[in-house]
């Protein structure tokens, strides 16, 4: 659709503004700083995944039907089950019901589109934060360095979904392996075990911060968190 179109490229002009500022006062911090921003990219995508992946559904909305469901998943009857569902369940859970839905197809996400991947990050928080940076540029003399985290931070996490979505596909764009040789990005590899154990490394960017995460994620399942229950739909 148009608008989604026009967002996606709002949201890439005011990245490119930031980066703009970033190079008008090149600082030696720049790059540290850079890569502060792409890890803490990596770890919000990898306390998101936690989060919606155990999130427990909500019941009585028919989200275990289409999860469970055991016909043709391109059928004119599940598409129909599918879009009556998801007019049931708001953004949010519809989110969280995608995460977990993706566990046991996990070649889906690859196949879904850029928008329905990256939309509601780009709406909700990455393009407010990134115009937010922009008035901050425009108003004051922000520091170059500061302005190379905030562009960081907003490409790995407004495209975290995406990069999600590239590690279930076979052929990719130039730049994800690009990104992938020199580190910025993981490998397929390394993901898998995210998805044969679904309890570590949960981040989807570079996996730099799975580390913390790890360990978060270990600390609330000791105390009874993340209860297994809560990674698949129920009634």
């Amino acid at each position: 659709m148009i608008w989604q179109r026009l967002v996606l490229a709002a949201f890439l002009a005011s990245v490119g503004f930031n980066l703009w500022g970033a190079l008008r006062d090149p600082h030696l911090l720049a790059l540290p700083a850079a890569l502060a921003g792409w890890y803490l990219a990596d770890l919000l995508s990898g306390l998101v995944h936690m989060v919606m992946d155990y999130r427990p559904c909500p019941e009585g909305r028919g989200l275990a039907a289409i999860y469970f469901y055991e016909g043709r998943r391109g059928s004119p009857e599940y598409a129909a089950l599918h879009r009556a569902t998801m007019q049931r369940v708001n953004a949010f859970e519809r989110i969280s019901y995608d995460f977990k839905n993706h566990h046991p197809r996990p070649d889906a996400l690859g196949r879904r589109s850029v928008w329905r991947l990256i939309g509601s990050t780009v709406l909700v928080a990455a393009l407010p934060l990134s115009l937010a940076g922009n008035a901050a540029l425009l108003l004051w003399p922000v520091p170059g360095w500061a302005l190379a985290l905030l562009s960081a931070m907003l490409l790995g996490g407004g495209f975290a979904q995406y990069f999600h979505g590239t590690l279930h596909r076979r052929e990719n764009p130039w730049f994800i392996n690009a990104l992938r040789r020199i580190g910025l990005l993981m490998t397929p590899a390394a993901h898998q075990i995210h998805h044969d154990t679904l309890q570590r490394d949960f981040a989807t960017n570079c996996g730099w911060s799975n580390p913390v995460i790890n360990r978060l994620f270990a600390h609330l399942r000791a105390r009874g968190r993340l209860d297994d229950a809560g990674l698949e739909p129920h009634s």
